[in-house]
């Protein structure tokens, strides 16, 4: 197993609060934990990302959101227009929902062309593809990975949060595999969805993953360190 300090575990982490009920307080302490720890990101809902944007202004930590949250079922033009948005109002990644009822129902070239249309929208700025791979089997996460890594898509991501299970090594491993079998070197893996242990977090990074999203990194990178920090909001 790798080894990392606290410091190092930390930079893996966008560090998530996207509950309906997140307050703008919620959004400030997220904000002062991610500078405290130093975390790749904070990821947010669309609306508080003005807020994150001034708070973490001067440091190395990004703020992002989501898009077609948590469903995936919103139509292109409207994942493109918030893709846009975001970006305005100072997102520096967006992570999108598949469409994963059209996957289901087998129409694969209106499912990939959402995926190229929001990353067309997105420009310069990084986009993550959500899967929700509790829903979909192996043969389909292999399948859209590959759509990603062919397409120039910057991340494919496990899970919302909120949907079935999250993040699994069998998940990330196919990720890993299928992006290898592509020659998709660009592309990177995110796990997200159920994570709440060092333990589950140092499994997913030895499996491939490149980026942990959690509401529990304080809690995480503290247990590194050998402390207890309070669980934290929820994802």
């Amino acid at each position: 197993m790798t080894a990392f300090s606290p410091a190092e575990l930390a930079k893996y982490f966008d560090h998530t609060a996207l509950k309906a009920e997140t307050t703008q307080a919620d959004i400030e302490a997220l904000c002062a934990e991610a500078r405290q720890l130093g975390t790749a990101a904070v990821c947010v809902n669309a609306i508080w990302i003005p807020l994150a944007t001034k708070l973490l202004k001067g440091t190395d930590v990004m703020p992002i959101t989501v898009v077609g949250f948590p469903l995936g079922a919103s139509g292109t033009g409207a994942k493109v227009y918030e893709a846009r948005e975001a970006i305005q109002n100072g997102a520096k990644e967006i992570d999108m929902v598949l469409s994963v009822g059209e996957v289901k129902s087998k129409q694969y070239d209106s499912a990939r062309s959402d995926i190229v249309a929001v990353k067309k929208a997105c420009g310069d700025v990084p986009l993550k593809v959500i899967f929700e791979t509790s829903l979909l089997t192996d043969d389909e996460i292999a399948m859209v990975t590959g759509w990603c890594a062919e397409d120039g898509v910057d991340f494919v991501k496990t899970s919302t949060g909120f949907g079935g299970r999250g993040a699994s090594v069998n998940d990330i491993r196919i990720m890993r595999e299928t992006i290898r079998s592509v020659d998709g070197s660009h592309t990177r893996i995110k796990a997200s969805g159920g994570i709440r242990t060092l333990k589950d977090t140092l499994s997913l990074i030895e499996a491939g993953a490149d980026r942990i999203g959690a509401s529990a990194t304080k809690a995480i990178v503290a247990e590194l360190g050998g402390g207890k920090a309070d669980a934290a909001r929820g994802y």
